[in-house]
């Protein structure tokens, strides 16, 4: 039997014993909130504009939104108050899913009686997933491939947080971020993997806490020192360092630097967003507009060395 351990052991516990954040320095786009027109639309022709009511009632629910964004910013919680810490776990709740969403998975045979779940070589449980990340760089649907996937996700916000006015502010979006993560992978463990046993998960847990470490250092240092560095640690995470695609086939490097665009190209765009808008321009949007998040074919672009 497992030695006795706490009863729920969270990533966010660990964050506590954290190394030096890194000092990257953010870009000064970073601490620039974006701009919005707030000039009021007015008509100068009164009884023109008695004419056309429904331009006038769209016009002023435009204004009266931005006013109203205005204020919410206006208003946020002071940084390490009590009322920052409840807006960031709400906040943190959304950036996650849209960072868990990108290389989901699911296993059809859980809900076949008698089924046997598929396994990879390494012996991983080989599930099913669609996507860029899956149908188009070739990765395998597992659990190692989503936790990877999601920390390179989780890692591109960290570097749009590090903005915040505050390092407290930063440190409490940061432990609700990886919270969020650890509350997810105990899950997906239990429901998805028949782990059981809460030692076991909390080993994992362990485990996936140094690789988060790890993540946030290498990528840190790609961004640094340049492209070819930041693909070294995009080719170790996600493709575990091999030379060979999953397929057999040796690995088309190409793909590494689609990862390496989409990662500089999404970095940009988060740049030029302000923290509060975050959570409605990461996913695709209502209007059909591919989010953030989405891939872009500026990112072949950039491969193909057209930009």
């Amino acid at each position: 039997m497992p030695s006795a351990g706490p009863k729920n052991l969270s990533l966010r516990g660990l964050y506590n014993f954290q190394c030096p954040r890194p000092q990257v320095q953010a870009s000064n786009q970073f601490l620039l909130p974006s701009t919005l027109a707030l000039k009021p639309l007015v008509s100068h022709h009164h009884t023109r504009h008695q004419q056309q009511p429904l331009a006038s009632c769209f016009a002023s629910s435009l204004q009266s939104r931005r006013n109203s964004s205005q204020l919410a910013r206006a208003i946020g919680p002071r940084p390490g108050t009590a009322a920052e810490t409840y807006v960031a776990y709400g906040m943190t709740q959304k950036l996650f899913e849209a960072c868990s969403k990108q290389a989901d998975y699911k296993i059809p045979q859980l809900s076949q009686k008698g089924a046997q779940v598929p396994k990879t070589s390494a012996g991983e449980d080989l599930g099913v997933g669609e996507g860029w990340w899956y149908e188009e760089l070739g990765l395998v649907p597992t659990f190692s491939t989503w936790s990877q996937v999601t920390f390179l996700h989780m890692y591109l916000l960290t570097v749009r947080l590090r903005a915040l006015p505050s390092h407290d502010s930063l440190q409490t979006y940061s432990r609700h971020l990886i919270d969020h993560f650890s509350h997810s992978a105990e899950h997906r463990m239990d429901v998805l993997h028949g782990l059981t046993s809460r030692g076991i998960r909390n080993k994992f847990l362990k485990d996936l806490f140094i690789q988060w470490r790890g993540v946030l250092a290498a990528y840190d240092e790609g961004l640094i020192k340049g492209d070819a560095v930041l693909g070294a640690a995009i080719w170790r995470n996600l493709w575990k360092a091999s030379h060979t695609a999953p397929d057999g086939k040796e690995l088309d490097w190409s793909k590494v630097a689609q990862v390496v665009a989409y990662m500089r190209r999404v970095l940009s765009e988060l740049s030029q967003v302000h923290e509060a808008d975050l959570v409605f321009q990461l996913d695709r949007q209502r209007n059909g507009k591919p989010g953030i998040f989405s891939y872009s074919e500026v990112d072949q672009q950039m491969v193909d060395g057209k930009r």
